[in-house]
């Protein structure tokens, strides 16, 4: 009920401020919630459960809360600082589900150390009174010879007695804590090599249902589909007049510079491995100047009146009707526009240039004149503002090598990238790529960046909070390496399991940060207010604590992940399911074997020994 109360509270919160909600809102959040909320519930509980019977309940809860309440806002806030961090990612989507699942998992926070804690009261005296559970208004008759024969406290359950008598004593074996250390830092040293292995993107066939027809397409695409799409190389504010040299500096035809665009385009295509470029790039700059040229003399043609003159195997020229062409007395007096004395170097002069480019890009092309350009080059030259001697941007068009993988996709993209800044460096002129997924895939060429900037501040987060609660600066700093090696194993697990790295994936690692913190901070703070050396208080901590972190985190989760592993959506199974399993498993091993290990090695000093010493100062100095 509270879960489903902090849910709809965050999604009508932020539905009356204008954001909209996605099916995933829907579909995850809910379960985050529940796996997260659970767990302070469990703890609490159990909390009570351990307290003296023969105080009062009110005595009782406010025990527990003593006890487990700084570990449990701690943990929360923790959680809601690294969903929020979320809200950061420029990924819209990612975006929204962070700044949803923060405010749900606060608005939990707050019904839990609020209604659930008197929810509590009145179950115990339900309780107390022999009420039913499920009917209170139904009394039995019972003796309460129970919470006699339990005198002081109530007997501690299997996992506790597991904790103290077995877990905790083999973990105090000097041996074991070097195995301990040396397995867990060896997996961390190799998750970092690993991480170079994950790949970003996010496939498409991971997003639909394992039985939708479109699997089937996806995968013959992949397999059959042998050119890669259309690229094209864009140049900004070309200046085509005659004291200008960047006609040759773009063009491929003779008397063009060998380092040109068009040039270096062909040299790249001969080695599409590593350009993931097809094909050299049709020109229509090229063919612009091969049409005007006096050697084409059935391309640009002109009246008497000096009006455009068409080939003569078209209208006017040559008759629709299916009569004989090239007699017509219509195109008889047609001419060549150009003399080669009028042309300087081969090259129009600007007034040519800007007389002749609208008739080359509305000539048809046909058997006399291949080269003309309406149709194929109609939409690769803005002709606005062209008249002042400028073209603000025209495309030459190529193709990309066949790409059948995400890491196709955004390989292809960041090579056509550094080849456009390359020669936009060497050239002096404004050059970027364009294909039409490149809106689609930007997000991937600095998803490694924005991955760690919000891990880092996730972590950083925690770390003050830690800091501000705890007040102790090697506490936090345990917490904070506890959670590093876990965040590092968990990307370790997912270039094992071939996760690639993306929005989702992003969202769930900063998200593994909050999760995390649970399995640290109650062993850490029962560790903190325990009085004795290292291995006792280290004993002790797992004794009070490691049943409820079991039973009520690593348990409670695991139920609520298990539920994902059955969805129909690959993307589910994959990105929740197995993400989540791989958390619940590193963050249980962390916090129960490995966390226990170091605490007993380079734990802080206990805040008992502080506080005793604290109070020991006035009696020494009045019997003086």
């Amino acid at each position: 009920m509270l879960v489903m109360l902090s849910v709809l509270a965050s999604v009508g919160f932020f539905s009356a401020v204008g954001m909209k909600s996605t099916l995933i809102i829907m579909e995850v959040i809910p379960f985050l919630v529940l796996a997260v909320g659970v767990d302070n519930m469990c703890i609490l509980v159990h909390a009570v459960k351990r307290q003296q019977v023969e105080l009062p309940i009110e005595g009782r809860i406010s025990n527990a809360l003593v006890e487990v309440g700084p570990s449990i806002t701690l943990a929360s806030l923790s959680e809601v600082l690294a969903f929020a961090v979320g809200s950061f990612i420029p990924m819209p989507a990612c975006r929204v589900f962070s700044m949803f699942a923060a405010l749900a998992v606060l608005l939990d926070f707050l019904l839990q150390v609020t209604a659930f804690v008197a929810l509590i009261v009145f179950d115990f005296l339900r309780a107390e009174g022999n009420r039913v559970d499920c009917f209170p208004c139904v009394k039995v008759s019972g003796s309460n010879g129970d919470s006699e024969q339990g005198s002081h406290q109530q007997k501690p359950g299997l996992l506790a007695r597991y904790m103290k008598e077995i877990h905790a004593p083999i973990l105090n074996i000097w041996g074991v804590k070097l195995l301990v250390i040396c397995a867990f830092g060896a997996f961390t040293l190799a998750s970092i090599a690993l991480c170079s292995r994950i790949e970003p993107g996010l496939e498409q066939q991971i997003v639909l249902p394992r039985d939708s027809y479109l699997q089937g397409y996806f995968n013959n695409i992949s397999e059959y589909l042998k050119i890669g799409p259309p690229l094209y190389f864009v140049v900004q504010n070309y200046n085509f007049s005659s004291e200008s040299r960047q006609t040759n500096q773009l063009c491929s035809i003779s008397r063009c510079d060998s380092n040109s665009l068009l040039n270096e385009i062909a040299r790249a295509s001969l080695v599409p491995e590593s350009s993931y470029i097809a094909k050299p790039a049709a020109s229509w700059l090229d063919d612009f100047l091969v049409w005007l040229s006096p050697e084409a003399f059935g391309c640009c043609r002109k009246f008497a009146n000096g009006g455009y003159c068409p080939p003569d195997d078209q209208p006017p020229c040559c008759s629709s009707t299916g009569g004989s062409c090239g007699l017509s007395s219509v195109c008889q007096d047609c001419t060549t526009c150009f003399r080669h004395s009028d042309l300087q170097n081969d090259r129009p002069s600007t007034s040519q240039f800007k007389e002749k480019l609208p008739w080359f890009l509305s000539a048809l092309p046909s058997a006399d004149c291949a080269k003309a350009g309406n149709g194929t080059y109609t939409g690769n030259v803005e002709l606005k503002g062209f008249e002042d001697g400028i073209i603000h941007a025209s495309a030459f068009r190529t193709y990309h090598t066949p790409l059948n993988k995400q890491a196709d996709y955004v390989n292809s993209m960041r090579a056509a990238r550094e080849f456009s800044s390359r020669m936009s460096e060497s050239l002096q002129i404004e050059i970027f790529p364009y294909a039409v997924y490149y809106t689609f895939f930007e997000q991937y060429l600095n998803i490694w960046k924005t991955a760690m900037i919000n891990l880092a501040i996730a972590i950083g987060a925690v770390f003050v909070v830690c800091l501000v609660i705890t007040c102790s600066f090697w506490t936090s700093a345990i917490i904070l390496l506890v959670l590093t090696m876990i965040v590092v194993d968990l990307l370790g697990i997912m270039a094992l399991l071939n996760i690639q790295l993306n929005a989702l994936s992003v969202v769930n690692l900063v998200m593994s940060v909050g999760i995390a913190v649970e399995f640290c901070v109650h062993i850490t703070h029962a560790f903190l207010v325990t009085s004795g050396d290292r291995n006792q208080r280290m004993k002790e901590a797992l004794t009070t604590m490691g049943a409820s972190v079991f039973s009520g985190i690593t348990l409670t989760k695991l139920v609520g992940v298990l539920v994902l592993c059955f969805s129909r959506t690959e993307v589910f199974v994959v990105y929740y399911f197995k993400m989540y399993l791989a958390l619940v498993l590193l963050g249980f091993l962390h916090g129960l074997v490995f966390l226990p290990v170091l605490l007993s090695m380079f734990g802080p000093p206990s805040r008992c020994v502080l506080i005793e010493k604290q109070e020991d100062r006035p009696s020494t100095s009045s019997q003086f």
